[in-house]
């Protein structure tokens, strides 16, 4: 007999990445990365390294201010 609650499938997946904008903690320039980027990111103004590759999720240097999506 079954007495338990069915569990749902969940039939469209959600992403674990996400876009995120990251502010430069030099110059304050904010720009739009990918969380788990493939490439090192540098700042547009200054050119300091905001992002890093890590295999996975990316190692993040400056100060992540919001979350897309």
């Amino acid at each position: 007999m079954f007495t338990g609650v069915k569990k749902r499938k969940v039939l469209i997946p959600e992403p674990k990445s996400r876009f995120i904008v990251v502010s430069c903690p030099d110059c304050g320039n904010e720009q739009i990365s990918f969380d788990r980027a493939s490439t090192v990111v540098k700042c547009n103004i200054c050119g300091r390294v905001l992002i890093e590759p890590t295999g996975g999720k990316a190692n993040i240097k400056g100060k992540v201010v919001k979350i897309l999506g």
